[in-house]
């Protein structure tokens, strides 16, 4: 049985040890995403109080992490190379990881469906995501999942992402 819920202060410590196995799998990849001491527990804290965490349980053990927001992304404002497949109200997926023991089985995907749902409950038409333009399995997954590139953003920072949508 698995089941997403928001993620608890003292989950903190076991959200990061799975952000740290993705942190060590791009590293050993070659991917600079999540190099620079991002995320860190204070983002995920951040995240907390703002209602964006959440964690997926399986086993009443926390296998999953994922920031989920309904409150738009600024960085999607422009995207180049293509389009948005819509311009309605978005829920935006960040930070998902994975406990690396539990790669392959369709965690990430549970997490995704469990997004999915919360848009229906709350009406909204589509979930937007970006990654790194050098995370394949990243990408795979969300083709996977229904989700289309859409195109380029950049963030804050300047960092290129490629851009998907899944309307639902």
């Amino acid at each position: 049985m698995l089941a997403l819920r928001y993620t608890k202060l003292e989950d903190i410590e076991r959200v990061m040890e799975i952000i740290k196995q993705a942190q060590q799998y791009f590293k050993e990849k070659g991917i600079n995403q999540w190099q620079n001491g991002y995320p860190n527990a204070k983002v995920i804290e951040n995240d907390i109080k703002n209602g964006h965490s959440f964690v997926l349980i399986k086993n009443n053990e926390i296998v999953g992490t994922i920031a989920i927001s309904f409150e738009g992304e600024a960085t999607y404002n422009k995207i180049f190379e293509g389009d948005w497949k819509s311009n309605d109200n978005y829920a935006v997926i960040h930070r998902i990881a994975v406990d690396h023991e539990l790669k392959g089985i369709g965690l990430s995907s549970e997490m995704i469906k469990q997004t999915e749902l919360m848009c229906n409950k709350k009406s909204v038409g589509s979930i937007k995501v970006d990654t790194h333009e050098d995370n394949q399995a990243m990408q795979r997954s969300l083709i996977k999942n229904g989700f289309d590139y859409c195109g380029v953003i950049y963030l804050a920072d300047g960092s290129k992402r490629v851009a998907f949508e899944k309307c639902l």
